[in-house]
């Protein structure tokens, strides 16, 4: 499927599912166990309604917003996700220009298949680490003294991974990483020639920014370093850690995972200076809440003193616009441009953000909304009562 053919998110995942080899695509489209929660991260928006207001002058439309101590020309960015060079052979330097191009945020992984500096280097737009606080605590010292170096603008901890969620998709597929043939998987592989001729042509899938320490001890290879950093996930981390993370870096500080207004207030007094409100895409626990529907108690209990950043099931520019008027300070997406990545590379990550981009301009248009401002508590309603 070519990419001007892909006129919504549904057709790139339809183009990515093409190319790529089944245990790669199922890798990055599964959840966790029966997937309901990463069913449920979209189907929530559907329970609000937009309310239109007309005769107004909707003859510009600005879509810029201020978020993170910086301001996008999108309010959505791009979310940490790991090991892009599963998906393309031009990794996460292809989403990084393509998140310049279109003056938006760039989130890199821990467990990112490029480097920080590298990301550095290829793009001037504004950019965030997203780190693990690490039984090896000089690693993650480390991690932020680099992204320091490197004009970093934000840091970000997730929280949400002690250990991975039952991902049972994987188990099904035979995905494993780096990638290889079995009896299992031999047949994908061979149907998908273009990404398994630059497989063979790059078959580099190192987790560039912890490789270096593997290397200290004497180890090698990509399961190597996966089993290294699944080793260093450490399940004693607490909130003094996270306000350990907030004084090192001392500058713009999200904590990514949290879903309750319990935890958005001790975020507050940990020093966040925002939070993503996430299950992970629906890859950890199970049954866990939409993160859309965590928006309106978690402003109510963090009132201003947080930015709330909406991460997980967002498919359309309405979706962005209800996560805003329900309170968030903008959203974030995943699989919504690594389907882009998968379906053409930096082209594909670009086609995703302009179908994003062109919707909020239809949308906020006959919403009566000029400017991200405008979208407001007025402009929704929950539909529970009124269509009973």
């Amino acid at each position: 499927m070519k990419l001007e053919k892909c006129h919504n998110q549904s057709d790139l995942r339809k183009a990515a599912k093409k190319r790529l080899p089944s245990p790669i695509f199922n890798y990055m489209d599964g959840g966790s166990d029966d997937e309901w929660t990463l069913k449920r991260n979209t189907l929530a928006f559907d329970d609000y309604e937009l309310l239109p207001r007309y005769l107004r002058n909707i003859d510009r439309i600005d879509l810029k917003t201020r978020v993170l101590g910086t301001t996008l020309d999108l309010p959505v960015f791009l979310a940490p996700t790991g090991m892009s060079r599963l998906f393309h052979h031009d990794r996460e330097v292809a989403v990084a220009k393509a998140a310049e191009k279109y003056g938006t945020l760039y989130s890199l992984s821990t467990l990112g298949t490029t480097s920080i500096e590298e990301i550095e280097e290829i793009s001037s737009g504004p950019k965030m680490f997203q780190i693990y606080i690490l039984k090896d605590r000089e690693l993650t010292r480390e991690f932020m003294q680099r992204c320091k170096k490197s004009d970093y603008d934000v840091m970000c901890l997730t929280v949400d991974t002690p250990l991975a969620g039952n991902r049972e998709r994987d188990l099904v597929s035979g995905f494993t990483m780096p990638p290889r043939f079995s009896l299992k998987s031999l047949w994908s592989f061979a149907t998908h020639p273009y990404w398994a001729i630059h497989l063979a042509l790059n078959p580099d899938f190192e987790l560039k920014n912890v490789v270096h320490r593997v290397d200290k001890l004497g180890q090698n290879g990509a399961m190597s370093l996966i089993a290294y950093v699944n080793d260093q996930l450490d399940r004693t981390v607490t909130w003094k850690d996270a306000a350990w993370i907030a004084e090192q870096w001392d500058g713009p500080f999200v904590i990514k995972g949290l879903q309750t207004a319990e935890d958005a207030k001790c975020a507050v007094d940990a020093g966040a200076s925002a939070i993503m409100i996430s299950n992970h895409g629906g890859r950890q626990l199970e049954s866990a809440p939409a993160p859309v529907d965590c928006i309106v108690p978690i402003r109510q209990a963090v009132g201003d003193s947080l930015e709330l950043i909406v991460d997980g099931g967002i498919k359309r520019g309405t979706h962005i616009i209800k996560a805003l008027a329900l309170g968030a300070n903008a959203c974030s997406i995943g699989r919504g441009y690594l389907y882009g990545l998968g379906a053409g590379g930096q082209k594909g990550v670009e086609r995703a953000l302009e179908l994003y981009r062109s919707e909020l301009l239809r949308d906020m248009a006959l919403l009566g909304c000029t400017k991200i401002s405008d979208i407001s508590s007025e402009t929704i309603r929950h539909v529970a009562g009124i269509h009973s």
